[in-house]
């Protein structure tokens, strides 16, 4: 899975690394992004997010299912499609 939140959409940007002699070099901001386990009481199941510590707050604020709403409207967001157990075969 890529660094970008599923929540806010932050992903990580580019910018300069500047040293005494002010040379620039290039460098990479990445986003200060947390795997948590949020409870969605409408849907009763839990759901593992790869969140920003701003989305964190925003989930705080609206709430989980409203955030997953509007997340999915934006396409942060997509479910894991559930998989399939595997069969060990035994060939002989």
């Amino acid at each position: 899975m890529s660094r970008v939140c599923q929540i806010t959409g932050k992903k990580a940007m580019v910018g300069n690394r500047v040293s005494h002699s002010n040379a620039k070099t290039k460098r990479k901001f990445n986003t200060n992004l947390q795997q948590k386990k949020f409870y969605v009481a409408e849907e009763k199941r839990w759901v593992t997010l790869k969140v920003s510590t701003s989305g964190i707050k925003i989930i705080n604020v609206k709430g989980i299912y409203a955030c997953l709403k509007e997340a999915k409207e934006k396409g942060f967001y997509t479910e894991k499609k559930a998989r399939k157990p595997a069969i060990a075969t035994v060939k002989a």
